[in-house]
């Protein structure tokens, strides 16, 4: 399993679209063969005007959102990556080779989870992220979202489902 790392990586693979949502968490995938370079051939008339490809080699590729919005603490925030970073590598075997963003889209109640690094809140987050990756290991590696995913690089289309709706 690779890390994402760099900006246009991420925005890449969020512009694939979402796969699987919970109740806190999305996750997004980019079928790579989206981000590969199109042609060999071009690469090879000009090398140095080629850019370079964001994932340099097949594999599972993943990154974690999580934004100050819906985690202030910053131990929170951190503590959630540990997890997502953790559930994956355990199951990155059984998941199809693609760009993988797990997004977190709401807050947890600190209510409910008043310490940040509590092992409950660890065990809410875990049962989350594996039902999450779960589902995305059945789903098939062409799904509509990927498949209509627009080319890399092109902004994503706001209100594009409910246009074709």
């Amino acid at each position: 399993m690779q890390r994402l790392k760099t900006r246009p990586q991420f925005q890449a693979v969020m512009a694939g679209g979402i796969v699987s949502r919970t109740p806190h968490f999305a996750l997004h995938r980019l079928v790579l063969d989206a981000a590969l370079p199109a042609s060999a051939g071009a690469e090879a008339e000009a090398p140095s005007a080629a850019p370079l490809p964001l994932f340099s080699m097949p594999d599972v590729w993943l990154g974690a959102l999580v934004p100050k919005r819906w985690a202030r603490r910053a131990v929170t925030r951190n503590a959630i990556k540990r997890q997502i970073y953790t559930v994956a590598g355990e199951r990155c075997l059984r998941m199809p080779q693609a760009g993988y963003v797990v997004r977190l889209r709401t807050a947890f109640d600190r209510k409910v989870f008043v310490s940040a690094t509590s092992d409950q809140l660890k065990r809410a987050v875990r049962e989350e992220l594996q039902q999450l990756l779960a589902r995305v290991a059945t789903l098939p590696l062409v799904a509509g979202a990927a498949a209509a995913a627009p080319a890399v690089g092109a902004a994503p289309a706001r209100g594009a489902a409910r246009a074709a709706a």
